[in-house]
């Protein structure tokens, strides 16, 4: 979807918002129509039947007459494609809902280029659209139209800035030569870090554009409902949100070109953020506890643009994004592979407990991702399979040469067998490893008190 700025006159605007009014209203129509609807009863009517009681409501209403049939019928056929979607088991659509104004404003134009519709260049930066019932509207010809185009759909947003977005699927991104994996941990305080050791933040509203934005806040907190002055004011702080819901969109759009350029596969997390950002307010017979500081983190998640991410890649490299569970990722060494919370240490700062490796808290989850490690807290390694016991260190199992620096340097020592926290013993070879079945009893042991000795 390749979308460029709108600038149409006063007038070619009124006409654009009565367009987006006829479009809006014939699609609550069609909701209101199928909400009648329940079981045993005659099916809602369809596409053809609602194009004919379109036909008959405009002869009867002179003001949506006075409207483009264009328009109106696209809104049909756009809720008859949205209904099939959303029936459909293969496709994750959602059901067709409520349309508001002010916040659903647009219309869609679908054929050919030259008869339904037409674009051309005027100057360098200049290009017109030719929209029925309004004529040539200029838009900012910012790069080239898309070949194959054969729809646009126009559209204006809280700020009340016009968009034009032709219908057009981008080509991927190729496959670089390199078979270099990266891993992607999407945090809060860093939005991005990847596996390589780089930090990327998605920009947001400036120091003293938040202190703008909590003025207006609490002007409109005093404002009438209704007066002029709230709309003034809804106005400003729609475009300062518009402002940074740019920046970030930009960001993501440069930040997953780049990594789908320079990385052949792409690992992150299977993130539930419906889930993560839902509200802990809770009823009112079962309150929630730590409400504010819940919607504070909410909104720092939608901020950070966890989402929109994934989503740019997969669409700009697809196949090469894999998803991974994100189960201890971020409590795991990346060097031994220990499992332990108290490893890390800060929200920036990891330090394993066990071989001392320290890094940045992200990387180290970044890098974990890359290997396509993560454990539940019944299951062993993802390398070793389930074992149906809880994390253990692996420093026991590894060679302890490969991370001990006074055998590094060449000195004769003894390797350090760690401490089980389990049996409170040293995991070695004169102890059972912690989760194994113990050796079988020799010839004099006892098995209680009270109990005879064998021979």
């Amino acid at each position: 979807m390749s979308r460029y700025r709108l600038l149409p006159s006063p007038a070619q605007e009124t006409l654009l918002r009565e367009h987006c009014a006829h479009a809006r209203y014939v699609w609550n129509m069609v909701i209101e129509q199928h909400s009648h609807w329940h079981p045993g009863r005659k099916n809602a009517p369809g596409y053809l039947e609602q194009c004919r009681q379109l036909t008959e409501a405009r002869a009867e209403y002179p003001w949506l007459a006075h409207g483009s049939q264009t328009v109106q019928q696209q809104a049909l056929r756009d809720y008859d494609q949205a209904i099939a979607a959303f029936l459909d088991p293969a496709n994750p659509a959602g059901r067709p809902s409520w349309r508001k104004a002010g916040l659903d404003e647009g219309f869609r134009i679908v054929g050919r280029n030259g008869r339904q519709w037409d674009v051309r260049r005027v100057s360098r930066h200049v290009g017109e659209v030719r929209v029925p019932k309004v004529g040539w509207v200029r838009f900012r010809w910012s790069r080239a139209i898309p070949q194959g185009v054969q729809s646009y759909r126009v559209t204006r947003d809280r700020a009340g800035r016009w968009h034009v977005a032709f219908a057009a699927i981008p080509a991927a991104i190729e496959r670089p030569d390199t078979d270099e994996i990266v891993g992607l941990d999407r945090g809060v305080a860093v939005s991005v870090a990847l596996s390589t050791g780089e930090l990327l933040h998605a920009p947001g509203l400036t120091t003293a554009e938040r202190r703008r934005m909590r003025q207006l806040e609490r002007k409109l907190a005093r404002a009438r409902r209704g007066s002029n002055r709230r709309a003034r004011v809804k106005l400003t702080i729609a475009r300062l949100r518009a402002r940074e819901t740019d920046r970030r969109r930009d960001w993501v759009e440069k930040a997953s070109t780049d990594i789908a350029r320079r990385f052949n596969v792409i690992r992150v997390e299977d993130l539930q953020i419906k889930e993560m950002i839902r509200s802990a307010r809770g009823t009112r017979e079962n309150p929630g506890r730590n409400v504010r500081q819940k919607s504070g983190l909410n909104r720092s998640i939608i901020r950070s643009g966890w989402g929109l991410l994934v989503r740019r890649l997969e669409q700009k490299a697809p196949g090469r994004v894999e998803r991974i569970n994100p189960a201890f990722t971020s409590q795991r060494c990346s060097a031994c592979g220990l499992v332990d919370r108290k490893s890390r240490e800060s929200q920036a700062v990891f330090r394993c407990t066990a071989c001392g490796y320290t890094s940045n808290a992200d990387v180290n989850a970044a890098k974990n991702i890359a290997a396509g490690h993560a454990v539940t807290a019944r299951e062993g390694f993802r390398d070793a399979g389930p074992v149906n016991r809880e994390p253990q260190p692996l420093a026991s199992l590894l060679d302890v040469s490969g991370w001990n620096p006074r055998l590094w340097a060449g000195e004769d020592v003894k390797p350090v067998v760690p401490w089980s926290r389990r049996t409170g013993r040293r995991a070695g070879p004169s102890a059972p490893r912690p989760g194994c079945r113990a050796p079988p009893p020799g010839p004099g042991w006892r098995r209680r008190a009270g109990s005879r000795r064998r021979s």
